[in-house]
This record gives C-alpha cells, structure tokens and sequence, in this order.
C-alpha cells in the first residue's frame, strides 16, 4: 500500500486537491476529521481539552467550539504547545487504526491528509509528502472569505504556521494551487498519471532477458 501524506498551509486548497485524488482512486484519510472524531464529547482527549481549556470553548451541544479554541492558540504558542499535547496523540491511535483497515482491505493508494504532517514529526506515517502551495496573499485573502475573520486574524494564523515557502521544500511533488480550479485540477491528474499509475504500469511489466 502507498500512502501519500498531504500537506499544505492553511486555506492552501488540500480539501479541494484531496476530492480530486479520491475521484481518481484514492482512498482519503483526513487528519482533521480524525481530530473531531477524537474531541468528540466524553472522548479522553475531549475530557483533558476542556480540564485544560475552561468551559468557555464548549458550546451548548457540549462540543468544543473550534472557532473559540482557535482564537486562544493561535494568539498564544504556549497554549497551542498544551493542546497538541493532549490532540496527537488521540489522532496518532486513529490514523493507525484506519490504515492498518485500509491495508487489511487491499488499498492500493491512500492519501493521508494532514496540515500538521510535518510539524507534528509524523512524516514517518506516510511513504512520500506532497504538497499543495499558495502564496502567501492567496492564503489571506481565502481565510478571511472562508472564517469570515479579519485580516489581522488571518495574519495571526498564517504567523503560527510552517510558512509555505518552508513547507513546500519538504515535498517530493508540489501542486501549485494558487490560481484557478481547472489549472488545480490539471497538475493534479498529470501527477497522478505520471507518479500513480505510471509507477502501477511500470510495476506490472514482465523483466525482459537476453536469454
């Protein structure tokens, strides 16, 4: 089984690159959703979050109010170091649990999604990283349209992260996603006709011999 983890700045697009891969084959992990799955009330990491955090960042349906956790970690790196603490390790069990399921059912492809891939250390998991950029002005003006924040918040988050023209040095494939849908949509089918299926192709092909 290959597994490509998927990384990228925040607002760079990897949702959107991550939908093409799975129309083309892939089979998605999304470490963000592994992370709602491990808050989720009454899970240990739920638990030890609002212990740590207050019941301020719970909303009335007793989930946690990510909007709210957010504005206190990213405005304070000591905060964000407590709440990694007490999150990676619950999403580490899970995304172990759905690989080691995707092995057992034969996946051929897994795209294992993940905006903290290299910053959490946990690029051992996967078998190569790809990275979907944009520039820094693309970024901001996504994030502010997508939270509705201002762009001063929006400063703030980027400012928390690996910045992208770091992040993408990390990448053995780099998809540029800071102009349109279908320029997105064209680089990702060719990596994936050159680096997927090209190497599936190449695997199959019987050893030639002088003999």
């Amino acid at each position: 089984m290959r597994i490509i983890g998927l990384t990228g700045g925040i607002a760079s697009g990897k949702s959107s690159v991550a939908r093409i891969m799975e129309a083309l084959g892939g089979v998605i992990v999304d470490a963000d959703q592994l992370a709602r799955e491990a808050v989720s009330p009454g899970e240990p990491a739920y638990l030890s979050i609002v212990a740590e955090f207050g019941e301020g960042i719970v909303n009335p349906d007793r989930t946690i109010n990510r909007q709210a956790l957010g504005k206190i970690v990213f405005a304070d790196p000591t905060a964000r170091r407590r709440l990694e603490r007490i999150t990676h390790p619950a999403i580490a069990l899970l995304a172990e649990q759905r690989l080691e399921a995707c092995r057992k059912a034969g996946t051929q492809v897994v795209v294992y999604m993940a905006p903290l891939l290299i910053e959490a250390g946990v690029t051992s998991r996967v078998d190569e990283i790809w990275v979907v950029y944009a520039d820094w002005e693309t970024q901001v003006a996504r994030l502010i349209l997508r939270d509705g924040i201002s762009r001063d918040e929006a400063l703030q988050r980027l400012a928390a992260q690996m910045p992208m023209e770091e992040k993408r040095t990390y990448g053995r494939i780099v998809i540029d996603n800071s102009g349109t849908p279908e320029e997105t949509e064209r680089q990702v089918r060719y990596f994936w006709e050159t680096e997927i299926k090209g190497s599936a192709t190449s695997n199959q092909q019987p050893a030639t011999s002088d003999q």
